[in-house]
């Protein structure tokens, strides 16, 4: 099978390229120079053009890694952010209809698209309401997506990825822990610790995009990437620490909300569970794995 995948040098994309190389063909897709691969295409970081990597090349199955995915940054660059998260899916859909039709296309999406949602565990049908820029662009790439598949039957599906973590992540929560309790041994955190997110290690978002390859419609569909589990915030934080194995650390919640984060997230994954995706990794043992790469990154 001949994949590409656009944001290969990303977080999510690069664990894609490592695993999906196994026992396919991949090329791929980034802003970024790579002068030793030769199955590499790079784009214009603020324009990019997709036409002449379709030209170029056929490709059974296309992945979508890339865009912006920071809600904070969107807040401040909404025009960026739409660019890298919309505007782009259009482009990548365009360049397909135009010269491989047949590719299937998977686009990353986000439970943002949900902002706070009206009752957990969320499912594929619940209304959106997206809370952040980040979340109303995800929407908009999914509708984008949608268009394609009804007006020219190009084979696609939105995957609405929850709480991602993983080697490799340089931002969010535990990434955030790490360096907090590195700097000062009182760590101070948002919100209460009450809040709540649904936890997908990356080898498990991989596994299940797998399963979407194998099985899935590609009819426009939208898919919930989770393990349908509801941590607390503070629930986690405790863990981590045990892990990290620094009993000099204490930590406390400020109370102050962010612009642009939800409150509780829980997943309903029976669509998935369809598809032949099982959990592989837990959290403890996700966060094991991610603090020993965070340790040896820093060593």
């Amino acid at each position: 099978m001949k994949i590409l995948i656009i944001g290969s040098k990303g977080f999510i994309g690069s664990h894609a390229v490592k695993y999906f190389s196994r026992s396919h063909k991949v090329w791929e897709c980034d802003v970024v120079a790579d002068y030793v691969n030769e199955n590499y295409f790079i784009v214009d970081a603020t324009n990019a053009d997709y036409s002449d990597i379709f030209q170029q090349q056929q490709f059974d199955v296309c992945i979508n890694c890339s865009g912006a995915s920071s809600v904070p940054n969107s807040l401040v660059k909404p025009q960026r952010d739409f660019i890298l998260n919309t505007f782009n899916v259009h482009k990548q859909l365009d360049a397909i209809r135009r010269y491989n039709a047949d590719c299937k296309y998977i686009n990353l999406s986000s439970a943002a698209v949900y902002g706070n949602p009206e009752q957990l565990p969320i499912n594929e049908n619940q209304t959106t309401n997206p809370i952040s820029p980040y979340g109303v662009h995800k929407k908009m790439a999914e509708d984008v997506c949608k268009l394609f598949y009804k007006q020219y039957k190009i084979k696609c599906c939105s995957l609405r990825v929850f709480s991602a973590y993983g080697e490799g992540l340089k931002k969010q929560l535990f990434w955030d822990l790490y360096q907090k309790g590195k700097e000062n041994p009182n760590v101070v955190l948002y919100g209460t610790g009450n809040e709540s997110r649904d936890f997908i290690h990356v080898s498990d978002i991989i596994n299940a995009i797998e399963c979407v390859i194998g099985k899935g419609a590609f009819k426009s569909d939208i898919i919930n990437i989770a393990n349908g589990n509801e941590v607390k915030i503070k629930d986690v934080v405790q863990l981590f620490f045990e892990i990290f194995n620094e009993t000099n650390i204490t930590y406390a919640f400020g109370g102050e909300e962010r612009q642009g984060d939800p409150i509780n997230w829980c997943a309903e994954t029976s669509l998935l569970k369809k598809l032949n995706y099982t959990q592989k990794v837990n959290l403890k043992e996700g966060l094991e794995y991610y603090i020993k790469w965070l340790k040896e990154e820093n060593a």
